[in-house]
């Protein structure tokens, strides 16, 4: 099948890989003409485990295809994926619909006449979009005079986790489709045949697939529910995180340790282990934007969505009870050299968006703190986000200890577990250390001589 995917950010560059994996023709099409330029080279302009390495191996088989041109990308198309960028807008927490807006347009001015076509919302994007994409593209054929073009739009979100999107993408829970038109349910359901009956077998350096799993649930629903799947899932995962937190917190008031409380809470089958990881909060380009748009979507139509607000506070808040426990140690601040390990908000991705590490600098360097950062991947993401702040940036986690008074343990980086510990601690001036991911050898830590101190330990 012929498949074009408009954007090649997160989203779009899995999207398209994938479907090229699976046997079908993509073309990924984005505006920006260097990104383009450099993913014909093979060069992606993130980090995502595997997926530079799926790209340079699909390239030469001419299954995967890049353009900065809308024309060439639609011209073969039957389903054109809209995966573009929906940011929040400032002040409001509503969701930026510009680019989607845009490409809607451009889309209805490409479409050829006495063809099918299926447009898909793959980006996360308000309830009803699929509506408004519809308008909008009907609305550029009738300026055009184009005629005769039969085409239908579809919801069909993606539920990816930054550092294991090859992993979501080709051994998922389930994939959810929404579209009132039968032959574009058709369409999509064999674009993901080999997916749901997990027809396909993963280089062997690849994520394996999951023991148990067999075949994929495809479910249907009409436009509306599922554009509100996605929202409604991210918003309770950060819920989840937030109020294993809110435990935590509890936990350290009351003398409990909070693992020992979430892995009985996740024994019990109606509650379930995952995201019961306390620590310094949820970040990233998902969780907060979606919860915001949520919100956005309620307070529109008069609601007020009490639960989600706390949620969203009591995260942002959470981020400094790193800080205040350094300040239980150390009293004042001022003047002290506090070291960040790890800058990303979580392992396995360079991002850092709406990272927690971000909060932390920023009320450290208010608090007249010496800041020095280290993270294998982010530290030039960092400095171009951030050029004013004047932090101490070091190249390996030893340098980063020296002379410090106290280790913020931010980003879970796996090669963290195996520092020679004992030699940071002789490179400190103070030996504690804040795990905010509750990472580390608590026991090891303190019989090193560590000042350790957890989230809710």
């Amino acid at each position: 099948m012929d498949v074009a995917v408009i954007g090649t950010g997160y989203v779009g560059l899995v999207t398209g890989a994938s479907f090229a994996f699976l046997g079908h023709k993509v073309i990924c099409h984005d505006v920006d003409k260097a990104k383009i330029e450099a993913l014909k080279k093979g060069k992606i302009t993130f980090y995502e485990p595997y997926l530079e390495e799926l790209v340079q191996d699909l390239l030469p088989k001419q299954r995967l295809l890049f353009t900065s041109s809308l024309e060439e990308a639609l011209a073969k198309s039957e389903v054109i994926f809209i995966a573009v960028g929906t940011p929040t807008a400032p002040n409001t927490g509503a969701v930026d619909m510009t680019y989607v807006r845009q490409v809607a347009r451009q889309i209805g001015k490409t479409l050829q006449p006495h063809r099918y076509y299926l447009i898909v919302n793959k980006s996360t994007v308000p309830v009803g979009t699929h509506q408004l994409v519809e308008g909008l593209i009907q609305q550029s054929l009738s300026e055009t005079g184009t005629e005769k073009v039969n085409f239908a739009v579809a919801s069909n979100p993606e539920f990816l986790r930054e550092g294991n999107a090859i992993e979501d993408v080709f051994y998922p829970d389930r994939i959810v489709v929404g579209c009132h038109c039968s032959q574009g349910l058709a369409l999509l359901k064999t674009l993901y045949e080999p997916l749901i009956e997990q027809k396909f077998n993963l280089p062997s350096s690849f994520p394996a697939r999951p023991s148990k799993m067999s075949k994929v649930p495809f479910v249907q629903f009409d436009p509306i529910s599922s554009e509100l799947i996605k929202y409604a899932s991210n918003a309770f995962l950060a819920t989840k995180i937030t109020y294993i937190n809110e435990i935590a917190n509890i936990c350290d008031l009351v003398g409990a340790d909070v693992k020992d409380v979430a892995l009985g809470m996740g024994l019990d089958q109606r509650i379930g282990s995952a995201f019961l990881k306390a620590g310094i909060g949820w970040g990233g380009s998902c969780f907060g934007k979606d919860l915001r748009g949520l919100i956005s979507e309620a307070q529109q139509r008069g609601y007020s969505p009490d639960l989600l607000l706390a949620s969203l506070k009591k995260n942002y808040e959470q981020r400094y009870r790193a800080i205040y426990k350094l300040q239980e140690e150390l009293k004042t601040l001022r003047g002290k050299k506090i070291g960040l390990l790890g800058l990303t908000f979580k392992a396995k991705t360079d991002d850092l968006r709406d990272a927690p590490a971000l909060d932390l600098i920023e009320r450290l360097l208010l608090l007249d703190s010496t800041v020095k950062v280290f993270d294998p991947l982010a530290m030039e993401e960092l400095q171009r986000l951030r050029p004013q702040w004047p932090l101490v940036y070091e190249q390996n986690a030893y340098d980063l200890a020296e002379g410090c008074h106290g280790l913020i343990l931010v980003t879970e980086w796996e090669q963290f577990l195996s520092l020679d510990w004992q030699k940071v601690y002789e490179l400190m001036k103070k030996p504690i250390i804040v795990d905010g991911r509750n990472f580390l050898d608590r026991q090891r830590l303190e019989e090193i001589g560590f000042v350790y101190s957890g989230m809710g330990r």
